[in-house]
């Protein structure tokens, strides 16, 4: 099955809101780990969050956006931009 990555990145001064979702975003993706092979925070110049990036597997581009949509960041409104694009692994394995 084809991977996407997920590049999120954070609406400005949106750290309050990242926590205060961040709890149901860790449970709904702790839910998909079928789909979800890698994901994490990017971080700033003071080690911040400010973003995440996330590679799924999932069967298609519009998979993979029905992904993004239901994340709770996504729904809270945390991100400023996101960004899917397809991936394929050629060093390093997932």
């Amino acid at each position: 099955m084809p991977l996407f990555v997920l590049t999120c990145l954070d609406k400005a001064d949106a750290l309050p809101l990242r926590m205060a979702t961040r709890e149901a975003h860790l449970a709904w993706v702790g839910g998909r780990k079928d789909e979800l092979k890698l994901g994490g925070p990017f971080l700033d110049e003071a080690g911040g969050m400010a973003g995440s990036l996330l590679i799924v597997e999932e069967p298609d581009l519009a998979a993979a956006q029905a992904f993004s949509a239901e994340d709770p960041y996504t729904r809270a409104g945390l991100w400023r931009s996101v960004d899917i694009r397809p991936f394929r692994v050629t060093i390093g394995e997932l």
